[in-house]
């Protein structure tokens, strides 16, 4: 018979200011002759442990009887959760912008506890690997101003760590995440879209495996790569193209809303009328009374044949989203897949999105956050920093061709993240590199104008 290996994992899809939500699954490989492994299909999942049929998710099986426990800094018992129909628990009545640990048990048994076992391409196979620091650190109150908060972000990554290589460097840029949540006060992440799409085609034509649509589909993309920070921080997607039926045969749709716990978030505590659904992921949540972030879906779907923000069931929440007056935060952020402004080479300036820009002036917008385009841009138009984050998955090496259509400011081909600190009345943006081993792992990656001068200053946002 042949042996197998069940991988536990936590996760964090949510932390507000007074709860968070806690998560678990697992992954199954097969240990085939010589010690190498293989991922086991969810098809295959009843013909080893029967009846599951999923790992990890919102829907996934329970695998028994839960309890999360919280803890004070002291190491005293705040306060605990259980459940045993789910494999996600709400704990409740946490203190505002305070750090906390916890700890899991399933069947009376500690959840992930002691050294885990992580993906070695070299080897084929599991190796021992870190062990997990469960903590994580409550929003400030919402009626409370924030005054600073860092927070990374990555695009276009989900091409996955099973073969990490310099056309492949998700494991790299991974790595460098890892070393930036281990020294700095980052509170979550977010995704500029292509959150899973490692693929593979049969001739390089119909699509067979690995698209993001299964559960196993999710461990070399998403849960092995960023393991050791999304059970401390949450992660805020926003839809791509390759999420969606519009690029690949297969619409991801619910499968991410499933693994990252979508609905069940918005409908957690704080998140009344926060949110559009349906067609479509576009959600709205705060940090303080000051900072308050948007996901925009700017997907296209075959039943509609335009993209998704402007379906009228989403225009009260666009509306809302981007009101001015009295009681509107300082800081106000759109994040999304297409970049309203980009040179290229591949993906330029969309131009749908040019409608949408009337309401981030009027809501007093200073930075918008895309991907699609495999590297990173500033572009600066009527007062607004653009971004494009494309490129913690891929990179693409060609240098854009349309500089002076989407202004931009500066330019990179090099895989990264973007780091993203406000303090006050200013916002800094940093691309930091990927991590191989050598050199500073939180090294910003050399930008460019395009005239090709290298860009030393510091980009830095000001409130008007």
């Amino acid at each position: 018979m042949p042996e197998y290996h069940a991988e536990p994992y936590i996760y964090l899809p949510q932390v507000n200011h007074s709860s968070v939500l806690v998560a678990w699954g697992a992954f199954y490989f097969r240990v085939r002759s010589g010690g190498r492994m293989k991922l086991v299909d969810e098809d295959d999942l009843d013909h080893i442990h029967p009846p599951r049929k999923d790992t990890i998710g919102a829907q996934s099986a329970p695998y028994g009887p839960a309890r999360v426990e919280v803890f004070d800094g002291s190491g005293a018992l705040v306060t605990a959760a259980s459940t045993h129909e789910t494999n996600h628990c709400w704990v409740t009545d946490l203190a505002p912008d305070t750090a906390y640990t916890y700890r899991l048990i399933v069947k009376d048994e500690l959840w992930a506890d002691g050294q885990r076992w992580d993906w070695s391409p070299e080897h084929k196979a599991l190796v021992p690997g870190r062990t997990y620091v469960n903590a994580f650190k409550t929003n400030p109150h919402p009626r409370s101003p924030a005054p600073s908060l860092e927070f990374a972000i990555i695009g276009d990554f989900g091409v996955g760590v099973k073969d990490p290589s310099a056309k492949r460097p998700q494991q790299y840029v991974a790595n460098a995440l890892v070393a930036a949540a281990e020294t700095h006060d980052i509170r979550f992440l977010l995704t500029t879209g292509d959150n899973i799409y490692a693929g593979k085609h049969f001739f390089g034509i119909v699509p067979i495996a690995e698209h993001g649509d299964e559960d196993d589909d999710w461990f070399f993309t998403y849960f092995q790569p960023y393991r050791y920070i999304i059970n401390r921080i949450c992660t805020y997607p926003s839809i791509g193209n390759h999420d969606t039926g519009e690029t690949e045969e297969q619409d991801d749709r619910d499968q991410v809303e499933d693994n990252f716990y979508i609905r069940e978030r918005l409908s957690g505590p704080d998140a009344a009328s926060r949110a559009s659904l349906d067609p479509g992921m576009f959600y709205r949540f705060a940090f303080g009374s000051t900072i308050e972030l948007v996901c925009l879906d700017t997907s296209k779907e075959r039943f509609f044949g335009k993209r998704l923000f402007d379906h009228p069931n989403h225009q009260s929440f666009i509306e809302s989203a981007f009101a001015a007056g009295e009681g509107s935060p300082r800081w106000r952020i759109p994040f999304c897949h297409h970049p309203p402004f980009s040179a290229g080479p591949r993906h330029h300036n969309t131009e749908s999105l040019h409608r949408l820009i009337p309401l981030f002036q009027r809501a007093g917008v200073r930075a918008v956050f895309s991907g699609h385009e495999h590297n990173f841009q500033h572009s600066v138009v009527d007062g607004i920093h653009y971004f494009v984050s494309g490129a913690a998955g891929k990179s693409r090496s060609g240098t854009p061709d349309e500089f002076v259509e989407a202004q931009t400011q500066s330019w990179s081909a090099k895989p990264h993240f973007l780091h993203v600190r406000i303090a006050e009345d200013a916002m800094h943006v940093r691309a930091i590199g990927g991590v191989t081993g050598v050199g500073d792992p939180l090294a910003e990656i050399e930008r460019r104008n395009p005239a090709g001068t290298v860009m030393k200053e510091p980009i830095v946002i000001r409130l008007v």
